[in-house]
């Protein structure tokens, strides 16, 4: 019904992947490594808070004399899969940047170690992030990048259709309502969706879920996708699609942006990194996410994290080097740098972002109430279900009640 083939194809080769490595890692036998250096694959370039690593780099180099940190830095698309290979093959990376949603399928093919944290460290987290990183009652990876997401509204859009250019709306209803006079009685269109069979096309819908009280696994482990939350997040899903831009499911949220900065959609979710993205194209205004009838406020919290491979033959120093660059202070450092919204909201420099540039409060506000991206052992399977159910809802194929349904029987296969 819909082309996932791609992805499909992407999780057999995984989890053939992971698999093969547990087996090799199984019978293995791994000696430290004669240069005592530690590879650690990164994704992107070093653009990216790359003079913030290397200065961390060299401290932790200065106290920790005979070992040194060599950084490879693997474009987006690439760099968590080549990880995942070189650990298979018997030969991975001390440590690599990996999206959390993929530690619970490392760590069940024993090809990842777990952290050992002081009662402290876990409590500079909050604990919805420590949920994205926490399974079996171990975590399996240090956050090192987090988004939170939030709403974009044009103002001058807003105020064209005869609405109040300062007052986003604040429920589902009033969401619906604001689109709905824009594409009346604009050029543009109200809203703008994203049902491509893309991870963000999930991640968009996990919003809704959360802002109307939903879940998709409980804290018990147990799948509880098929819930009247759900039906309701997922049929307001589809009745957005009627006043957003045409063919929504040609686009993941990346495409959402170009429409916004050329005035063609009124309102879209979106992560902080939009703010420098939109610049001043467009007379725009940030705000929480609009709020479901059975919920409350929330959205999805999303980390990547740095992940300490087994077989590297320096495993104790890679566990050291990603509790030092993630740390209290150096974490605070590189998100600085990089443009994160922060892990750790009580830092005292957040408190100065906010007075500085006030368009972070409705990302920082929302990580006290955000839920976590459902942690299960294949990812790729959770996403490629979530996706199908969405678009199905969105085309008109499927009613919302049917497709969850569906969906909460076919999650039960990658809790």
């Amino acid at each position: 019904m819909y082309q996932l083939a791609e992805k499909r194809e992407f999780k057999m080769k995984l989890t053939k992947i992971l698999l093969g490595g547990a087996l090799l890692l199984s019978s293995a036998t791994f000696a430290v490594a004669q240069d005592q250096s530690l590879q650690v694959i990164l994704c992107g370039d070093d653009t990216w808070g790359g003079e913030v690593n290397a200065k961390h780099a060299a401290e932790w180099e200065a106290n920790n004399p005979g070992y040194t940190v060599a950084f490879e830095y693997v474009p987006w698309g690439q760099c968590q899969e080549k990880a995942t290979t070189l650990a298979a093959a018997g030969t991975p990376a001390a440590v690599a940047y990996m999206g959390s949603r993929t530690l619970k399928q490392l760590a069940q093919n024993d090809l990842i170690l777990s952290h050992d944290l002081s009662e402290e460290e876990l409590n500079s987290w909050a604990g919805p992030i420590l949920g994205t990183v926490t399974a079996d009652g171990k975590v399996w990876g240090l956050p090192r990048a987090f988004s939170t997401k939030a709403l974009y509204w044009n103002k001058d859009l807003f105020e064209a259709a005869g609405l109040d250019p300062e007052s986003p709306p604040k429920t589902w209803d009033e969401m619906y309502e604001a689109a709905s006079a824009i594409k009346e009685n604009t050029d543009a269109d109200g809203f703008g969706l994203a049902a491509a069979s893309f991870d963000n096309t999930m991640h968009q819908f996990m919003n809704y879920v959360y802002t109307n009280g939903g879940e998709v696994i409980n804290e018990d482990g147990e799948i509880v996708f098929n819930s009247p939350n759900n039906v309701q997040a997922l049929e307001f899903y589809g009745k957005m699609a009627e006043v957003s831009q045409p063919g929504p499911v040609a686009y993941d949220r990346a495409k959402l942006r170009p429409l916004f900065v050329e005035s063609k959609i009124g309102m879209f979710i979106s992560g902080p990194w939009e703010r420098n993205a939109v610049g001043d194209a467009v007379n725009w205004g940030v705000a929480p996410i609009p709020v479901g009838p059975m919920g409350t406020p929330g959205t999805l919290l999303i980390t990547d994290s740095y992940a300490v491979f087994k077989g590297s033959g320096v495993e104790e120093a890679a566990l050291d080097f990603a509790k030092f660059m993630t740390s209290y202070d150096n974490q605070m450092e590189f998100e600085i740098a990089a443009g994160l919204t922060p892990l750790r909201p009580d830092h005292p420099e957040v408190a100065k972002m906010r007075e500085e540039d006030p368009t972070w409060n409705a990302f920082l506000d929302a990580i006290a109430t955000g839920g976590p991206e459902p942690f299960v052992t294949d990812y790729v399977g959770l996403q490629d279900v979530i996706n199908e159910a969405v678009q199905g809802v969105v085309l008109g194929e499927v009613e919302a009640a049917e497709a969850v349904e569906i969906a909460a029987e076919d999650l039960e296969d990658y809790k």
